[in-house]
């Protein structure tokens, strides 16, 4: 039992390493190479750089153990409900409460304040109001994005009609929004997915569209992480027409 379980360790360590080796092989090519310069603090380098292969082996893991079945667990146990009012309510209240306390929303809306400040397009003392509208109209788009994924698995519909609706509402939105917030409405669309919402969003398309019948897991369950990169886009411009 014992062996087995290293076995099991040392192969998702060896895993997890060949996973970074890119990452490790370009920096070291340019620290070497072009910049001709020894590892700055070589050691502490060493040591976060196992921290961080031992950390890549618990998430990825903790993912396949815990989120995943979760995920699908929940979708077949709200199906078994037959409570079409609690499936999409938990669909938009999962997109919501974990895009809302995203830290890398959190960081991105209190920089954009403090930059609009400076660029006097809010007055001193409201960027706190400006951030946490900006952080709020994030997290409902989130969430009105996983609605609207989980409807579509629902009634089968086809993945690219939505996404290109959605595209061109963001290019004819992009011709009227204020400029000083386009920037910040399509780096919106990548900071929303946590690590949290990925596998936990995913794991809930691929469960909902294994449980109803007629749907394809690989076709149907999939997608719904482009919902929730496209309207934060959209809603986050719409913000911005308000605000500016």
């Amino acid at each position: 039992m014992i062996l087995k379980l290293i076995r099991n360790v040392s192969g998702r360590l060896k895993t997890s390493f060949f996973d970074l080796l890119p990452i490790i092989v370009v920096v070291s090519f340019f620290q070497i190479v072009v910049l001709q310069q020894p590892f700055p603090n070589f050691f502490d380098v060493s040591v976060g750089l196992v921290f961080v292969i031992l950390g890549l082996m618990l998430f990825i893991q903790g993912l396949e153990i815990g989120l995943f079945p979760i995920g699908e667990n929940l979708s077949y146990a709200l199906v078994k409900k037959g409570s079409l009012f609690w499936l999409l309510s938990f669909a938009f209240l999962l997109g919501f409460s974990t895009t809302i306390a995203e830290p890398a929303l959190i960081a991105v809306a209190k920089e954009a304040g403090e930059v609009a400040v400076r660029a006097e397009l809010i007055k001193p003392g409201t960027e706190s109001s400006y951030t946490f509208g900006l952080r709020l109209s994030v997290a409902i788009s989130v969430g009105l994005a996983i609605f609207i994924g989980i409807w579509r698995i629902i009634k089968g519909w086809p993945i690219y009609y939505l996404i290109i609706g959605g595209y061109i509402m963001v290019i004819v939105m992009t011709l009227f929004a204020p400029e000083e917030i386009i920037g910040i409405a399509y780096d919106a669309g990548g900071i929303t997915t946590s690590t949290i919402t990925v596998p936990l969003v995913t794991a809930l398309g691929v469960g909902l569209a294994t449980v109803i019948g007629g749907r394809s897991p690989l076709i149907d369950g999939f997608g719904l992480i482009a919902f929730a990169s496209l309207l934060p886009m959209i809603f986050v411009m719409g913000y911005g027409m308000i605000i500016f």
